[in-house]
């Protein structure tokens, strides 16, 4: 077993988001890494789209989508703007949009999620695995919705019930997920409870730590050769 049970998660803990600080010098280290960045698997036109985090937008995405370009892969941000974070209303948007890009792609369409943006590419690929390939996760949220974030009170004060969020996340699983899912995450996050990101109920989940921060996820280097060598792997081009 990965980590503690469900009823031992609580949002992380006050010294980790101070720590998320340290996610500031990840873009210099992606900088130095950047020749060897560039030898990773090729992507061979595969289409990704990138979904941001809670509170972000497309522009959050830029470092990330940069380098699947330069890896050879079309990358598409998810054209909502800024992520509200009410899955409910964005949900039908991103099934849509993914719609879009598919029939370009013969259904070659990869999901990158950054934290909830993570979970809404779960959630779509649950509920259109036939034009997805593959989903791809950063620190994001799979137990309890916002309920085991730093975030958990901007819900509560925009009506949220928190518990009922977590029924409902919950209730999800009892439709399967039949794409390949790497969830990577981070023990040092401040943003989002690690042991929320971890999925002990649905099989074919590749779990992989990383040493970052919740921000630093989107440019750290070690993170970027996992979503080469993952994107590469699940994809029928390089098959």
């Amino acid at each position: 077993m990965i980590g503690p049970t469900v009823r031992t998660i609580v949002p992380p803990p006050a010294r980790l988001l101070l720590g998320e600080l340290r996610g500031a010098v990840e873009p210099a280290r992606l900088l130095l890494r950047a020749p060897l960045l560039a030898t990773l698997p090729r992507g061979r036109g595969a289409h990704v789209v990138v979904l941001p985090g809670y509170g972000a937008s497309e522009s959050s995405t830029a470092v990330l989508q940069g380098f699947l370009r330069l890896l050879g892969y079309r990358s598409f941000h998810w054209g909502l703007g800024r992520n509200t974070g009410n899955v409910a209303r964005l949900m039908p948007r991103v099934l849509a949009r993914i719609s879009e890009i598919a029939p370009e792609a013969d259904a070659e369409v990869h999901l990158l999620g950054w934290s909830l943006g993570g979970y809404i590419a779960r959630e779509a690929a649950r509920e259109r695995p036939d034009l997805i390939r593959s989903v791809i996760t950063l620190g994001s949220p799979v137990v309890g919705g916002p309920k085991y974030t730093t975030v958990a009170g901007r819900y509560r004060r925009r009506g949220f019930d928190l518990d009922e969020l977590e029924r409902l996340v919950d209730a999800r699983y009892d439709r399967p997920l039949s794409v390949p899912v790497t969830a990577i995450f981070s023990k040092a996050d401040g943003i989002v409870a690690w042991e929320a990101c971890i999925d002990r109920r649905s099989p074919g989940i590749e779990h992989v730590e990383v040493r970052t921060t919740h921000i630093g996820l989107g440019f750290c280097p070690e993170v970027y050769r996992i979503i080469a060598d993952r994107l590469a792997r699940h994809s029928r081009r390089n098959s």
